[in-house]
Formats: C-alpha cells, sequence, structure tokens
C-alpha cells in the first residue's frame, strides 16, 4: 500500500505543478507533453483527480501505515 500512497503523492505534485505553470505561465504541461490529444488530455487530468480523491479518504490510513 505504501507504493500506492506514493504514486498517488507523485501525480498530485505533477497535478500541482502543472497548474503552478498554467496559472503563472498560461503554460499546459500535459498539452506538452501529450499534444493536443483531448482524450488522453482528460484521462490524465482524471487519473490526477482520482489521486487526490484517495489522499483525501485514506489520509488516516496513510498516516498510520508511514507511522511504523
Amino acid at each position: 500500500m505504501k507504493t500506492i500512497d506514493v504514486i498517488a503523492a507523485m501525480r498530485l505534485v505533477v497535478g500541482g505543478l502543472n497548474w503552478f505553470l498554467f496559472g503563472a505561465l498560461n503554460f499546459d504541461l500535459v498539452e506538452f507533453i501529450f499534444g493536443s490529444i483531448p482524450f488522453i488530455q482528460k484521462l490524465i487530468y482524471i487519473i490526477v483527480g482520482l489521486a487526490a480523491f484517495y489522499q483525501i479518504f485514506q489520509w488516516k490510513a496513510i498516516q498510520n501505515r508511514w507511522k511504523a
């Protein structure tokens, strides 16, 4: 489960950096990497959103796993 925790956290970091770049520089990292393919862009955003939901709903369990 710790592996899933790390993967979810990394996706949130990448998503956060993308939002920073878009807000500050109007640069979409997802579009830059994957091109202007709406299906792929939407899939990436869904994956980042699922990682956020995982972190939200598993917050206490994640804390307990990493204490040991």
